[in-house]
C-alpha cells in the first residue's frame, strides 16, 4: 500500500480529485462538480482552468473533459514496463493459438491493472481495456497474483479494498479466498468461473521472477467454450507455458 504523505499539498489533492471525478463522470460542467470534496464553484473553476492551461483538461461548450495528454503519459508509462515489453508478442501468439481473448495484467496499489490485451478469432468483447483497474479477488489473473503475494500483503489488500460481490459466484469471504489461493498454488494456475461476469470463464497463470510475482496472463472465453468447471487441459497447458516463457524472458532479458 502507498505511504501517506507527511505534508500533503491540499491544492494538489483537490486537482487530482477533480481529475478522477471527470473520469468517473466522463466529463462534467462546473455546476456538476460544485460541492465535490467541499469545493465551491469558484474553487472548481480555478482548478479546472489551471488543468486546462497545462493541457490536461479540455473544454467543450460548458463541459470539461480529460485531454489526450493522459493517453500520452499512459503510453509512456506502459512502454517502460518490462512485463508489457516481454508480454505483448507472447500474448498475441497465445490469442492466435487459442482464438480467445488474452490479458496481461500487473498489480499496483492492491488493484489489478491491464497492461495488454490480444484478441483471437473468437475473442469475446468485454468492458475491460488497457489501463483498466480491477479488484483482484474475482478474476483469474487477480487470484494468480494474490496466490504468490505474502499472506500479510493479501490481508492488507482485502482490508483496503474489501471483497465486493460481482456475481453469485464471487468469493466474498476472506477465509474462502485464502483457501482458493492455496488451491491455486497447488495446481499452478487460477480459474474464474463466472466470478466477475456471468457466462464467462478464465484461466490464468502467474508470471514470476524468482520469489516475486510480476503479474499474470490469462485467457477469457464463454464458459461453454472452456468447459463447465473442468477446464480444457490443452488450453490450460498453453496458458501455463506462455507464463513460464514470460518468466524466463524477464529473468534473462
Amino acid at each position: 500500500m502507498p505511504k501517506k504523505a507527511n505534508h500533503p499539498v491540499r491544492t494538489t489533492e483537490k486537482s487530482l480529485a477533480l481529475v478522477k471525478r471527470l473520469r468517473e463522470l466522463n466529463g462534467a460542467r462546473i455546476l456538476d462538480l460544485e460541492g465535490y470534496r467541499g469545493m465551491t464553484k469558484g474553487t472548481v473553476h480555478n482548478h479546472l482552468s489551471t488543468l486546462r492551461e497545462q493541457g490536461f483538461v479540455v473544454k467543450e461548450g460548458n463541459e470539461y473533459r480529460l485531454s489526450l495528454w493522459f493517453l500520452t503519459l499512459g503510453g509512456h508509462v506502459r512502454n517502460q514496463n518490462a512485463l508489457y515489453q516481454a508480454g505483448r508478442v507472447r500474448a498475441n501468439q497465445l490469442a492466435t493459438d487459442t482464438g480467445m481473448l488474452v490479458n496481461v495484467i500487473t498489480e499496483e496499489d492492491g488493484m489489478g491493472v491491464y497492461l495488454y490485451q490480444a484478441q483471437g478469432e473468437y475473442a469475446v468483447d468485454l468492458d475491460t481495456y488497457v489501463g483498466y483497474r480491477t479488484h483482484l479477488h474475482y478474476t483469474a489473473v487477480g487470484k494468480a497474483i494474490l496466490a504468490y503475494l505474502p499472506h500479510g500483503r493479501v490481508e492488507g489488500i482485502v482490508d483496503r479494498w474489501g471483497l465486493p460481490k460481482a456475481t453469485e459466484r464471487t468469493i466474498t469471504n476472506e477465509s474462502e479466498l485464502f483457501d482458493e489461493l492455496e488451491r491455486t498454488r497447488d495446481r499452478g494456475y487460477a480459474i474464474d468461473h463466472e466470478e466477475r461476469t456471468e457466462g464467462l470463464a478464465c484461466i490464468a497463470a502467474p508470471i514470476r521472477l524468482d520469489d516475486e510475482v510480476l503479474g499474470a496472463i490469462s485467457i477469457s472465453a464463454p464458459t461453454q467454450r472452456l468447459g463447465d468447471e473442468v477446464f480444457d487441459e490443452e488450453i490450460t497447458r498453453e496458458v501455463e507455458s506462455t507464463a513460464n516463457e514470460l518468466s524466463l524472458a524477464l529473468k534473462y532479458q
